[in-house]
């Protein structure tokens, strides 16, 4: 339903609307004008109607009755075969922390088949109530059965915060929802917060390439979206003990009404493991060269760890893309962190400032990336790192893959 609003005694029906829009969304019946569900508010009609009988209602910062009406964080639970996908525990956290802020509750939205499991999760993980679609027909996601179902609820309830996980799902549903809701959208999200004053979703994220970080508003439209990203936010220690409320509801549609199928799976061999790894040794400009990159994979191999790049790095063809660490890369978030000749551009710092322990190894004292790091080595890269390696042997008589806890033990004798 489109959200022009006609009024039938101003109408004419002298079709000037008609001809200016541009989706063909208004028809002329019995003298009257009316909507169809192409329209998408864009206005175009306003300009052209010579009696004023078209308006499109707008929410407005000094509507607070209506906005009042909205109540509620929501987090979007996405799950894969039948296991909940960890950046949406990750939301769970950070929706309790914002529901307290607000005094309101918090909500998950659990879709697939065979997943009350997954409902009782988020409950540990910090969620009051539960909406739990148990259907086969979201079995595997597909964007029409999800967004209709959720569609649904958010206009039924009225949720004034909805959180989901910036992965491929994510991205897709949180855009496909918001279009349909007419509200705003804040993609990759790296910090959320409540307004003091305003009571409103604070939603920062690099702009400008990351050259800024940007904190976005949605003073005017409900719910408040927002997407965020893998290891952005802390993963939450859940309470096996807390109870919360679990709300079955139905599909919005039937199968045979979805047009799309999925016919199977194909599974690709990741050679780059970023995401779940402990120990991540990554390379930038400072590296030089592809070359430059082989003390970097010595020393991850020792640690038994990953190697990571700035997007300088990627750029300069040195290692391919899926090393890449930062806004426009991998977020990580491992026990322990090695940059080396890695300046520290805000953009990577987005992707890897969360991680337990940073080391960074750069020959310029003033290189951004100090003021993040736990430990800082002045230094060349290709004498450093060496020496690091030899001190591991000498010190712990290690063997390759010895772990994050026993590099960071060095480094702090050191």
């Amino acid at each position: 339903m489109g959200l022009l609003k006609i009024d039938k005694e101003k109408c004419l029906g002298c079709g000037a609307c008609i001809d200016a829009c541009p989706y063909g969304a208004l028809d002329l019946v019995d003298d009257v004008v009316v909507v169809n569900e192409k329209c998408t508010a864009c206005g175009a009609c306003i300009d052209a109607c010579p009696v004023m009988a078209l308006l499109i209602p707008r929410l407005s910062g000094g509507d607070a009755e209506r906005l009042s009406a909205y109540r509620g964080v929501w987090v979007w639970i996405e799950q894969f075969h039948g296991r909940m996908c960890e950046v949406s525990a990750e939301m769970l956290g950070q929706g309790r922390r914002l529901a307290d802020t607000r005094g309101t509750a918090l909500t998950a939205c659990v879709l697939g088949r065979n997943v009350e499991h997954i409902a009782g999760e988020a409950v540990s993980y910090g969620a009051d109530h539960v909406f739990l679609a148990d259907d086969p027909l979201f079995e595997s996601y597909r964007t029409i059965p999800y967004a209709g179902t959720l569609l649904g609820l958010v206009r039924e309830h009225m949720p004034e915060i909805f959180l989901l996980g910036a992965s491929a799902r994510g991205r897709d549903l949180a855009g496909a929802m918001a279009a349909d809701l007419h509200t705003g959208l804040t993609a990759d999200c790296t910090g959320l917060d409540i307004d003091a004053d305003t009571g409103l979703l604070l939603q920062t994220r690099p702009a400008f390439g990351g050259n800024i970080m940007a904190t976005i508003l949605c003073r005017d439209y409900r719910p408040q979206m927002a997407t965020v990203r893998h290891h952005v936010f802390e993963l939450p220690i859940p309470d096996r003990t807390r109870q919360g409320q679990i709300v079955r509801v139905a599909p919005a549609l039937p199968e045979e009404k979805v047009p799309t199928r999925v016919v199977g799976f194909t599974e690709e061999t990741e050679t780059v493991h970023l995401a779940n790894a402990k120990v991540i040794v990554a390379g930038g400009r400072g590296v030089g060269s592809a070359a430059g990159f082989e003390p970097i994979r010595r020393l991850a191999d020792m640690l038994g760890g990953a190697v990571g790049a700035s997007r300088s790095a990627v750029d300069a063809g040195w290692i391919s893309y899926a090393h890449q660490v930062g806004q426009t890369g991998r977020t990580v978030r491992p026990d322990l962190y090695i940059a080396c000749g890695i300046s520290g551009a805000i953009q990577h710092l987005a992707g890897m400032k969360t991680s337990r322990v940073i080391v960074a190894i750069n020959k310029n004292p003033d290189a951004p990336i100090f003021q993040v790091a736990n430990y800082g080595i002045v230094g060349d890269l290709f004498a450093v790192i060496p020496a690091l390696i030899d001190e591991f042997k000498k010190r712990l008589a290690v063997t390759p893959g010895f772990g994050a806890e026993a590099a960071e033990a060095v480094l702090t004798r050191s």
